[in-house]
């Protein structure tokens, strides 16, 4: 899972921007699967999990942000 481990090492950031990119390609995955159908059906699939995964990585660390300050309180 090289991916997970990569998504931890990025910026708050870089992870919003990998996240904009990642939903921009899915779109267009989706749009030209509809037109004509695309050679790997399944990267759609794959995009949708990297969605998934870097809202799941900025929800985590959202949340920590939030326990550092009820700690601090």
């Amino acid at each position: 899972m090289k991916n997970k481990v990569e998504l931890k090492e990025l910026s708050t950031a870089e992870l919003m921007e990998r996240l904009d990119n990642e939903r921009t390609l899915h779109q267009k995955m989706v749009l030209s699967h509809a037109v004509s159908p695309i050679e790997n059906p399944n990267k759609i699939k794959e995009s949708r999990k990297n969605i998934a995964r870097c809202l799941t990585e900025l929800r985590a660390r959202e949340i920590a942000q939030q326990n550092k300050t009820d700690e601090s309180k």
